[in-house]
């Protein structure tokens, strides 16, 4: 599982290199977030934009990568795929996290 990061401003942008989020590959996600996430941005916005699956195992690494930013920072997504788009719809993640449909849409809403 690879990462990239990079910052823009106040915001960290952090994009999965990697078309699965899957039991396979869950715990080095998380451990990969945690590492990712450790500077003090109060918004990270994760970029799904190549990520085509995800299962339940994704799901819970997601969430806790959310949990582990704390009450005082956000984690927002863009960039899903109909396909994972469906699962965060289905599963009602998409009214835990912000969403968006593409990265620049999630800069334009954390500038406004």
């Amino acid at each position: 599982m690879e990462l990239s990061s990079r910052q823009d401003g106040p915001l960290q942008i952090v994009a999965v290199i990697g078309s699965r989020i899957d039991a396979a590959v869950a715990i080095e996600f998380k451990d990969a977030m945690r590492a990712a996430t450790d500077t003090p941005s109060p918004t990270v916005i994760l970029d799904l934009s190549e990520v085509e699956f995800i299962d339940s195992s994704g799901l819970g690494a997601i969430v806790a990568s959310m949990k582990h930013l704390g009450q005082s920072r956000s984690l927002v997504l863009a960039g899903l795929t109909p396909t994972v788009e469906k699962v965060f719809r289905l599963t009602r993640m998409d009214s835990v996290f912000g969403v968006f449909p593409t990265l620049q849409d999630a800069l334009d809403a954390q500038a406004a």
